[in-house]
């Protein structure tokens, strides 16, 4: 039903409807449903004094029931609730009356700003309709506007889940992966994360599908979402120069600048103050609990590098060794493209590149994660390991949730989500070491095998010439021998 090696008395391509490709996305919707029915809980209203209705996050119960959305805090917190506050035009006072009170404007790139802002302004058309329609569901604007959202959410991932299964044609199985993937049923609806994971996917397929100024623009895109996308960019310059094939990539690289800047110079020019919000937070921004920064700084009493901070002050220190970090690991996978017996694949580059940026990082929020579901599955399709990471990883968010109870209502101490933060990296610098190793040999590669001498043919992610012939294309005809041969063609 799914895929997998023909047999040698197979009868092929007898259900019209149940293509693989479908089947993987019914996978796909199963795992969006249980998804966003563990958020659920955190959608639950109450009745309050005078009448009205009020979202139930009474006594911690978006830890207790481990239903945590950024997307819901965040409608009140950024003004989406209000019609006329538009983002990165209007700002809104953050701690006021106190020693910390700081203005603030929205916090995300410029397409996810406007994803939430359109989003709640759905949300008021709903309410308006449901007014004089009946047999529309209704409920607090915020459930309105988290089930709007999580609706577009769930469209990006079966994307993301689309773009796979068109990468991998003969393994439909890896596509599987995706589908069925535990970070998934945990995280498509905990922050917007789902649609820049999306972008960068589709533009790796336009890149295998020749269409690299297309790829270069959906990187772009991307970018506008959430920043990783154009990290993208590096492992297709390396592939580039190693096949010596500079065409695709310059017009990668030339359409995901114009497709970045033209979503954010025209919020640059109107609200500069607003839109550098996103880069001045993540400048001024501590290591994160999720960081290995911090679990040395938990476990040993270490002050950091830059010692005691005061509120609003920025870790330069810190900031600049994650900045050096990042750039000695893009020069060793570099070093690697270029040594490596056979040009790599740019999914195995992908993966090392925002592998290692997580890895180094200050943040890692566990959306986070959601990076790398597609990138592994296309670098590193092997199901238990796969499977035994994703698994171990969305299980970070149980002692994550109890973490933020704080023991004194009745949580968990630091340490049991500092030790699931070491045990989940542990993991991705192990999946990173075996893409290394297949990068190093090419016959351990699930994906290119060692039967091929073909440098073009090696690589289904790279719009080389023989593509001309891919795999996807021949696949159609060797169908219809087979059922020639066992005389159920026409049936």
């Amino acid at each position: 039903m799914v895929g997998g090696p023909l047999g040698a008395h197979a009868i092929v391509g007898r259900s019209r409807f149940w293509t693989p490709l479908r089947v993987v996305l019914l996978m796909a919707v199963v795992v969006l449903a249980s998804g966003w029915l563990g958020k659920a809980p955190c959608l639950q209203q109450h009745s309050v004094e005078g009448g009205g209705l009020a979202l139930d996050w009474r006594d911690g119960r978006q830890y207790v029931s481990m239903c945590y959305s950024d997307t819901v805090p965040l409608y009140g917190i950024e003004n989406l609730d209000k019609a006329t506050a538009l983002p990165y035009r209007d700002p809104w006072t953050e701690n006021a009356g106190t020693d910390r009170e700081r203005v603030r404007y929205m916090e995300y790139p410029v397409l996810t700003g406007f994803f939430q802002y359109a989003n709640a302004r759905l949300a008021d058309g709903w309410l308006w309709l449901a007014q004089w329609v009946p047999l529309l569901p209704s409920g607090l604007p915020v459930v309105v506007y988290f089930d709007i959202s999580a609706a577009w959410l769930a469209l990006a991932w079966l994307a993301v889940v689309w773009a796979v299964r068109l990468l991998r044609p003969n393994r439909p199985w890896d596509a599987a992966l995706v589908a069925l993937s535990p970070l998934a049923a945990v995280h498509v609806f905990t922050n917007f994360d789902a649609l820049a994971v999306a972008c960068a996917t589709g533009g790796m397929l336009a890149l295998a599908r020749r269409r690299p100024v297309l790829a270069g623009v959906l990187l772009g895109i991307g970018g506008a979402f959430k920043l990783y996308p154009l990290m993208l960019l590096l492992p297709v310059l390396l592939v580039a120069v190693r096949r010596r094939d500079p065409g695709p990539a310059v017009k990668a690289v030339g359409g995901a600048a114009i497709a970045w800047v033209a979503v954010n110079l025209p919020v640059a020019i109107a609200f500069p103050t607003g839109w550098w919000e996103f880069f001045r937070l993540n400048q001024t921004r501590i290591a994160d609990p999720d960081s290995l920064y911090f679990v040395v700084q938990h476990f040993t009493g270490w002050a950091g590098f830059d010692g005691e901070l005061t509120d609003g002050q920025s870790p330069v220190v810190l900031n600049a060794v994650i900045a050096a970090l990042f750039v000695v690991c893009c020069a060793g996978i570099a070093l690697l493209a270029l040594r490596a017996p056979r040009p790599p694949r740019v999914a195995s580059l992908a993966f090392l590149v925002v592998a290692t940026f997580l890895l180094v990082n200050k943040v890692w929020s566990p959306q986070y994660s959601l990076w790398l579901v597609p990138l592994a599955v296309l670098a590193l399709p092997r199901w238990r390991l796969l499977f035994a990471w994703m698994l171990v990883d969305a299980l970070v968010w149980v002692p994550r949730m109890f973490y933020y109870l704080t023991p004194e209502n009745r949580g968990l101490p630091p340490e049991w989500f500092l030790g699931a933060v070491v045990l989940r990296d542990a993991f991705v610098v192990l999946l990173c070491v075996l893409v290394v190793r297949s990068v190093l040999r090419p016959g351990a590669d699930p994906v290119r095998g060692s039967s091929s001498a073909d440098p073009h043919r090696d690589d289904p992610d790279w719009p080389g010439p023989s593509h001309t012939r891919s795999p996807a294309l021949a696949l159609p005809a060797a169908r219809r021998r087979a059922e020639a041969r066992l005389g159920v063609a026409g049936q």
